[in-house]
């Protein structure tokens, strides 16, 4: 069921807006208001909140039962089949609502396509509305707190006990496997992202996303995981050595920490998150590897792994109490290796809090 105060907070803000609504397709917005998560394919399915308050909810046939169970028989609900299109529930929506002439934001989740349908049968005008649902989202409160702590403890027990299971001649795709299974075993609800296995010349590559290399002696390996727990994400990032890391790999390792922990420490209320990834980012210019610092120092987390406040240069947005992102600085040389270190942080009391405790010593295996 719709949430009473967040629908509240939502018409607040819309009504501040040069906006008559919202449209909010399937994706966190969505379950955060209704708790619906329905599976995100090309039929158009959508919440749709008024300035005045009132709602609606467009739905394909094959989504109704779960649909009605959530929202209720006091939700108005326009359902539309494959035979018809769904254009016939927004028509249907129009008549009951007015949409005429007004100004919609629509979340990320709205494709293009859809919204030029839509215009082709109503005069409305279409507007971003993702900063909306970023500030009403951006704050978490302590329950939500406690699903990223539990989540993020779930984190931390796979990212100790996948230590006994790396070494030369298994794949990444078998490491893969094991801490996707480690996640699950350990209380998981699902994965957050896709798991990433990066070794040798693959760690360069901060996202990688192949998972065939045979894992080799004098690797240095980034994994990159983390699950749902209510509906809630976890994200952590731990660098591994097969076997003794060479004198550089040393003193990389050591640098990206010391950007890791120093951030970490810079994180409080009232600092902008500009401040914190200038921390982040100087210690590692200071250190000749600027050039390889090639990705934000965080990103906020929540029921979507990457949410707001993101934690990047030019961003002056204050960090406030209830507020959770990660701070994983990296260096990249492409071609040779890659490192990276990620908490989850929680300002807290004014004070920035890692709600990771596994262990960022040098893990050598």
């Amino acid at each position: 069921m719709l949430l009473e105060k967040r629908l509240d907070d939502l018409t607040r803000l819309i009504q501040g807006k040069n906006m008559d609504g919202l449209v909010i397709g399937a994706s966190g917005d969505l379950a955060y208001l209704t708790g619906l998560s329905p599976l995100s394919d090309e039929r158009f399915k959508g919440l749709v909140v008024l300035k005045d308050k009132s709602f609606f909810y467009i739905c394909p046939e094959l989504y109704y039962e779960e649909t009605l169970e959530l929202l209720g028989e006091d939700v108005d609900i326009f359902v539309w089949g494959d035979g018809e299109g769904f254009l016939k529930a927004i028509n249907e929506a129009n008549k009951a609502y007015g949409l005429e002439n007004m100004i919609l934001g629509v979340n990320d989740a709205i494709r293009a396509v859809d919204m030029l349908q839509i215009q082709d049968v109503i005069d409305v005008k279409f507007t971003v509305g993702s900063p909306i649902l970023e500030e009403i989202r951006i704050i978490k409160d302590e329950q939500e707190i406690g699903y990223l702590k539990k989540a993020a403890e779930i984190a931390d027990k796979t990212a100790t006990e996948i230590l006994n299971h790396i070494r030369p001649g298994i794949t990444e795709k078998d490491i893969k496997d094991k801490i996707e299974e480690l996640l699950i075993e350990f209380g998981g609800e699902g994965l957050a992202f896709e798991t990433i296995v990066a070794s040798g010349p693959n760690s360069s590559r901060p996202h990688y996303n192949d998972d065939k290399r045979i894992i080799q002696e004098q690797d240095v390996m980034v994994l990159d995981f983390g699950c749902k727990y209510k509906g809630y994400c976890s994200d952590i990032s731990r660098t591994v050595f097969v076997g003794e890391p060479t004198s550089e790999q040393r003193k990389v390792y050591e640098i990206v920490l010391k950007a890791n922990t120093e951030a970490e420490k810079a994180a409080r209320e009232g600092v902008t998150a500009h401040e914190v990834d200038k921390k982040a980012r100087d210690i590692i210019k200071e250190a000749g590897y600027g050039q390889y610092f090639i990705n934000r120092t965080g990103h906020g987390i929540g029921m979507d792994v990457h949410e707001g406040p993101y934690i990047r240069e030019g961003n002056d947005l204050k960090l406030r109490n209830g507020m959770a992102f990660s701070i994983e600085p990296g260096i990249y040389i492409p071609d040779k290796f890659g490192m990276r270190v990620e908490d989850i942080v929680v300002i807290e009391n004014g004070v920035g809090v890692p709600i990771n405790k596994a262990s960022k010593e040098m893990k050598i295996v």
